[in-house]
């Protein structure tokens, strides 16, 4: 509604992109891998990352859509082969993507968690203030320098990956307050690529709608009508 635009929704299995290939995704203008639990299709879901990145279509990501999304540039833009989430794949030699046992919440409190305990008490939930990183995408969307998004999932961006990301070309686009958990990621090469860690579906409104949907909406029209 608030970009006066009417999205046709084309919903694809990420199975059927493990079995058939990515030749399913052609004539799409933009691509939107959601949040998700489980391994189920995750391969099918890498695979759609890096047709979106190597062909320019517009990306984003929502949390696990960030997390194949850091996945697919470790293994085919730094050489990481075998990275992967210890949430799928716990022997992997590089997990990008990973169990964070403590973290700062919102109020100052520190929250813990490990691999044992309950999958819901140990999610990082409800809203988390983000510093948005100047110059990038992401900060021209919102408009802001800090913003406040809703969480829900266990595993994050592997700091110890932070800087090779980084040197590869992985712009790091949003942080959390201490500086410590990667929030939003993006890729300055690209026409529109972005991932975020939390869920902004659940701020969406349907008057408003949303930053990074509105901009994301716009990028697929871009898109479209370049290709027309």
């Amino acid at each position: 509604m608030h970009t006066r635009t009417r999205v046709n929704i084309v919903k694809i299995d990420s199975d059927l992109i493990e079995s058939d290939g990515t030749d399913v995704l052609k004539g799409l203008d933009a691509i939107l891998v959601p949040g998700g639990f489980g391994s189920r299709g995750i391969e099918g879901k890498i695979a759609a990352v890096n047709y979106a990145r190597t062909n320019n279509v517009p990306y984003l990501g929502i949390c696990l859509g960030m997390q194949v999304a850091v996945i697919e540039y470790a293994r085919n833009v730094l050489g990481l082969s075998k990275a992967h989430s210890s949430e799928f794949n716990p022997k992997t030699p590089d997990p990008v993507i990973a169990l964070v046992t403590e973290w700062i919440d919102r109020d100052g409190s520190v929250e813990t968690r490990d691999e044992s305990a309950d999958l819901g008490g140990t999610m990082r939930l409800g809203a988390q203030t983000c510093k948005l990183v100047p110059g990038t995408r992401t900060r021209r969307a919102y408009g802001q320098e800090e913003i406040n998004e809703r969480h829900r999932h266990r595993y994050e961006f592997n700091n110890n990956y932070l800087q090779r990301l980084q040197d590869g070309g992985l712009v790091i686009s949003g942080l959390s307050v201490d500086n410590e958990l990667v929030e939003m990621i993006e890729l300055s090469d690209h026409p529109w690529f972005i991932g975020c860690q939390f869920h902004p579906e659940f701020t969406s409104q349907p008057r408003d709608g949303h930053p990074l949907f509105n901009s994301f909406i716009n990028a697929a029209v871009e898109y479209h009508k370049a290709g027309a």
